[in-house]
């Protein structure tokens, strides 16, 4: 494919993805060809981008100033990158092609190519922010290629792997997750490969906290102090996970890898969520006048991850129904304490028929939503960083909202944030 034909795919995919993905779908393509016409091409623009703007722009550090990578070890990451992309692609390809049949789809291996490269499009183009010296922008834009990335494998799958279309929702979500998973482990042979060669140059591979330590460290309570924990939580179970594979003893790398997901999530090791009949336990029978009509209860693992969630639905046959989800968020929690404790998201919106905030009260992250046209909404906290209680629904105001989350036992729930923490 020429440069013009280059540039006029990305543009019709992006901008006309619904009367694109037919005439990709029926184009005669083969391995080879779409990845010298296309996906080595754009898959190179992010890594010149990070190459470029990590050497000769740099990176902004707030208060700190403008700190900008050595050209070797910038160089080695970017090769080692690009060539793990392009290996990514296929891998998520065979990925989508395996997952084909679950979903009701034709295994095709070529149209599963096609359909990941081309998703790919809007986070490759996105990345072209990143030369900007603006880490907002570019988060922002990254998000925003993310987003409309899924959207396109969404949009792509039905047409070019024959599932029905209501089952591309589920089709594109694990395929999401498997390829989170596929990309983690490719970061982590990046690292692998690069730290022999960049590392006796700059340092490459040296735990950031004891390097920061070195030389000084953060104020405590500060958001670098928590990064710095958290690269030193990162770094002790990484060594755990190194001894694990040496040993050769499958248990103990099953334990060490659940430890490093744990540490790498900010939860400080492996959490063990709330059995299904404890969590269900703080459900009330009534909540804000409400009758419980319905209650269950279920927990799910992955990957060494745990999270617990009840549900219960409250009715008074008159029209207000409200639906209560009790989540133990287990191992993510570091997460959870991440966007309610040093992060500080907050954020308020106003619309002609309502409106949507999220604010700290009382050391809690809380989120509120109403519309006053079909008197609805919901409103939920985050309770000791782990737990999240919200109720959603008909209501007569957002005060009986927040009543039925009051309604809850926060504190019992609180009380328990430490229950099933197992330290790495």
């Amino acid at each position: 494919m020429n440069t013009s034909k280059l540039v006029s795919r990305a543009k019709s995919i992006l901008l006309t993805p619904k009367t694109e993905w037919p005439v990709i779908a029926a184009e005669p393509e083969s391995v080879g060809g779409l990845y010298t016409g296309y996906i080595m091409i754009m898959a190179a623009i992010p890594i010149v981008i990070r190459l470029l703007s990590s050497t000769i722009v740099g990176v902004s550090v707030p208060t700190l100033g403008t700190f900008r990578v050595g050209a070797s070890y910038a160089i080695t990451f970017a090769v080692v990158g690009y060539l793990t992309a392009l290996a990514g692609v296929y891998i998520v390809a065979l990925i989508v092609d395996g997952l084909a049949p679950t979903f009701g789809g034709t295994k095709d291996r070529m149209q599963a190519l096609k359909v990941v490269a081309y998703s790919y499009t809007a986070t490759w183009v996105a990345s072209i922010v990143g030369i900007v010296p603006s880490g907002a922008l570019t988060v922002l834009a990254l998000l925003a290629g993310l987003v409309y990335g899924i959207y396109l494998l969404w949009l792509g799958l039905p047409v070019t792997m024959k599932n029905p279309p209501d089952r591309s929702g589920g089709y594109t979500a694990v395929t999401i997750i498997v390829a989170i998973v596929v990309y983690v482990i490719l970061a982590i042979l990046v690292g692998a490969i690069v730290r022999p060669i960049a590392g006796p140059i700059y340092g490459f591979g040296r735990p950031l906290g004891s390097t920061l330590h070195e030389h000084g460290s953060f104020a405590s309570g500060s958001t670098g102090a928590a990064l710095q924990a958290w690269s030193e939580r990162v770094t002790d179970a990484s060594k755990q996970m190194d001894a694990a594979q040496k040993s050769g003893d499958t248990a103990a790398q099953a334990n060490a890898a659940s430890a490093l997901v744990g540490a790498a999530l900010g939860s400080g090791g492996k959490v063990e969520s709330l059995p299904p009949d404890r969590i269900r336990s703080f459900a009330p029978e009534t909540l804000a006048g409400l009758k419980r009509t319905e209650l269950s209860a279920e927990r799910n693992a992955a990957m060494g991850v745990q999270i617990s969630k009840a549900t219960a639905t409250y009715s008074d046959g008159a029209g207000h129904n409200l639906e209560l989800e009790i989540t133990d968020t287990g191992s993510l929690k570091g997460l959870v304490g991440f966007a309610s404790g040093w992060a500080g998201v907050e954020q308020e919106k106003e619309t002609d028929s309502g409106y949507e905030k999220t604010y700290k009260s009382n050391d809690r992250l809380v989120h509120e939503r109403w519309d006053n046209r079909s008197g609805s909404g919901e409103y939920g906290v985050i309770v000791a960083e782990r737990f999240s209680v919200n109720a959603s629904g008909t209501a007569a105001s957002i005060q009986q909202l927040k009543s039925a989350v009051e309604g809850v036992d926060l504190a019992g729930l609180g009380a328990l944030k430490s229950t099933g923490v197992q330290a790495n």
